[in-house]
């Protein structure tokens, strides 16, 4: 047997091998729509009728190891590294309509960046039609899925609680066959709520963020997410009223299968776990109080996901904020002799 003959044969060995492995990435790019971490501390605490912007920037460090298989894009690959950088940009408006005594908000989310993915063996894609050895690699900068959220938000005391109705709608920046997409071509809903618990006195923090993604069909890849769940947390000391530390994390487990025409990898579920910390610190911009959050996140009990850590830089400041509601003059009683 001649090398070259020799050599695709090793090669569809290998690849016939890594197909029939159970150690398969759960949802399509072993990613949700719903990015785990950014909702931090005082996640449940709505601001006051007005304009607010908010930036995050990301950075996504994690890998694929032990022949585990990823499908993205009609790609099928093995030990993936996926090494993303992006910035999310959303505009906020909290109107003063109330809703059970609730403040009716509305926001939306543009993110842009480059996830720098790369594959030890590509076993199949929808740009050449064979088997594929060797190395490849996608560092693509793009916009990704837009974000569109309305939430209400309630006070009472130290209790501050809210619902969010997000709908994630594709950008149409996506490319089949390409391995780095930040738009994931996923349309999809998250429902969530969140609670905060808030002591100005003692200084202590307590957030808790559960929530549900129910993804749709990825029309360009036939691939169908299954049902997601997540819940994030934060308890955080405030050392003064501008510095606070604390601990954060997230967990995330996938409650269905994966499925569509386009799933060649099967309907496996992913999990995972991760704990973190956080320091925010409050400063004024001549009169604009500016906010700014660090989050670093370490993940672990990985099941069918990569594995890693990420990091938050979340920047926040008003725009415009409505003058409090004048408190109504005192009735004047007059009474007769």
């Amino acid at each position: 047997m001649s090398g070259a003959w020799r050599t695709l044969g090793l090669t569809v060995a290998c690849a016939t091998g890594l197909l029939a492995t159970p150690e398969t990435q759960a949802a399509e790019y072993a990613q949700g729509v719903y990015v785990l971490g950014n909702r931090g501390p005082l996640a449940g605490v709505a601001p006051p009728p007005g304009f607010y912007f908010e930036s995050e920037t990301y950075y996504y460090s994690g890998n694929l190891g032990g022949g585990r298989l990823f499908q993205g894009g009609g790609v099928v690959a093995a030990n993936v590294k996926n090494d993303t950088s992006a910035v999310f940009a959303t505009p906020i408006w909290v109107t003063p309509v109330e809703i059970l005594g609730g403040n009716l908000g509305f926001s939306i989310t543009i993110p842009f960046g480059t996830p720098n993915v790369s594959a030890g063996a590509v076993l199949a894609s929808p740009r050449i039609d064979r088997i594929v050895a060797g190395r490849e690699r996608d560092a693509i900068f793009n916009v990704g899925d837009i974000y569109l959220a309305s939430f209400v938000g309630w006070h009472s005391g130290n209790f501050h609680w809210s619902g969010t109705l997000l709908g994630v709608v594709p950008s149409g920046s996506f490319e089949n066959g390409q391995l780095s997409n930040i738009a994931l071509n996923r349309p999809a809903i998250d429902l969530s709520g969140a609670l905060t618990y808030l002591d100005p006195v003692l200084g202590y923090e307590l957030s808790v963020v559960p929530g549900i993604t129910f993804n749709w069909i990825n029309p360009a890849t036939q691939y169908l997410t299954g049902t997601e769940f997540h819940l994030e947390w934060s308890a955080s000391k405030y050392l003064s009223k501008e510095l606070s530390v604390g601990l954060v994390g997230y967990y995330y487990n996938q409650l269905t299968g994966d499925g569509g025409s386009g799933d060649r990898i099967g309907p496996f579920k992913g999990r995972v776990t991760s704990l973190g910390a956080q320091i925010g610190y409050t400063f004024k911009l001549g009169e604009i109080p500016v906010s700014t959050n660090v989050r670093f996140f370490r993940e672990f009990d990985v099941k069918n996901r990569f594995a890693g850590t990420a990091t938050y830089l979340t920047i926040s400041a008003p725009l415009w904020v409505a003058p409090p509601k004048a408190a109504p003059e005192p009735r004047t009683v007059v009474t007769k002799n």
